[in-house]
């Protein structure tokens, strides 16, 4: 008589549990999802019109969208999906080319920054090297290493 009572009760307590609500306490990692071109306000600085397609191309890189129907404009698109909180973002930006294949305007999220804008921490990628101290014939020296603490040991044992 017990057992009846018993796997109806745990059968009406499987069936509760399946509609009840439990609290995650370890949440499963959501990564970010990106499409499209990533374009940054110093890519878009650097354009300026009369540039050539090749020249825009090589600052922005292959543009997502050409229309064959609207072939003197370039189309770029960002989005940006984050796996932490859901947030979408987007950029549009579009280049209009003249008949002769050289840069117009530029329309759309991102805009050239103006010559008063000033970056908060000034950021340098880049590295300048005097062209005019290489040789002209083409030739280069390689400097000689520097020992590092083994190579020292090494050459004091004798090896």
């Amino acid at each position: 008589m017990t057992f009846p009572r018993f796997a109806i009760a745990s059968l009406a307590l499987c069936l509760l549990s399946a509609c009840s609500s439990v609290p995650r306490i370890v949440k499963e990692y959501r990564i970010d999802v990106q499409q499209g071109n990533v374009l940054t306000q110093d890519m878009v600085s650097q354009l300026r019109p009369g540039l050539s397609m090749d020249q825009v191309r090589f600052i922005l890189g292959t543009p997502v969208l050409v229309d064959m129907f609207h072939a003197n404009r370039w189309d770029y698109f960002f989005w940006l999906k984050k796996g932490r909180t859901g947030e979408v973002e987007t950029r549009r930006f579009s280049a209009f080319f003249d008949s002769d294949g050289k840069l117009a305007r530029v329309a759309g999220d991102v805009t050239p920054a103006q010559p008063t804008d000033t970056p908060a921490v000034p950021e340098s990628r880049t590295r300048e090297i005097d062209l005019g101290s290489l040789p002209a014939d083409g030739s280069t020296t390689i400097p000689p290493k520097e020992q590092g603490f083994f190579d020292r040991m090494l050459d004091s044992v004798g090896l």
